[in-house]
């Protein structure tokens, strides 16, 4: 029997080069921030999934640093009240993507980070097992800026030519009625144009025809 051969990994755009992982999983175009929040992956469980988050600490603040903290538990729960209520939360994500568009990694895309909690992928749970998160520094209440689109659109394709990666979703896609990032101010069609995503990429934003023919009773 012939051995099927290996598909061949996308064609990584120009842009998008600095951004391919290495082979601990580490984004050379990144500033490394080391979180302790991770863990291994599940043995031989693919990379399949990318999810897009936003975050702001405090709410609807920008650039105090307090993600970075938060990610690495050192949260000062005296700066504000609502640090109070999180301080002791263990969490992370692979990457955060600043208002100016700057790239920061805290968990390498091989091992586990804790950003998507109770969460379900047409049917897989848990999907941090089997995802890269990255938080997008914003809230449901504000547009993104052009730098953070940029960057985003230049990683997702590094990574998709890295992992197997068959889908981007966002939070509340995975955890709907319990996360709603990452917001109406997303726009799902400029990223996907910007980082030349097909429609299949996105199944949360595009279903497939069956799937469509089904909720329509036909």
């Amino acid at each position: 029997m012939t051995t099927p051969a290996t598909p061949a990994l996308p064609a990584v755009p120009e842009r998008s080069r600095r951004y391919l992982p290495d082979a601990d999983g580490w984004v050379p175009a990144a500033r490394r921030v080391p979180s302790p929040n991770f863990d291994e992956r599940p043995p031989g469980t693919p990379v399949d999934l990318v999810v897009l988050h936003n975050i702001s600490l405090p709410p609807g603040q920008f650039g105090s640093g307090d993600i970075e903290a938060f990610f690495q538990n050192r949260l000062d729960p005296d700066k504000h009240p609502f640090f109070a209520t999180i301080h002791q939360v263990e969490v992370s994500a692979h990457f955060l993507v600043t208002r100016q568009g700057e790239l920061v990694q805290f968990v390498p895309c091989t091992q586990r980070a804790w950003h998507a909690g109770q969460s379900d992928f047409f049917g897989r749970p848990r999907c941090n097992d089997f995802s890269i998160g990255i938080e997008i520094e914003g809230c449901d209440d504000l547009p993104f800026t052009p730098a953070q689109y940029d960057t985003v659109a230049a990683l997702v394709p590094a990574l998709l030519a890295a992992y197997p990666v068959r889908a981007i979703a966002g939070h509340s896609d995975i955890a709907p009625g319990r996360k709603t990032d990452p917001g109406p101010h997303f726009d799902w069609a400029r990223f996907a144009t910007e980082a030349s995503l097909a429609p299949g990429m996105l199944p949360y934003r595009c279903p497939p025809a069956d799937a469509s023919a089904d909720a329509s009773g036909d």
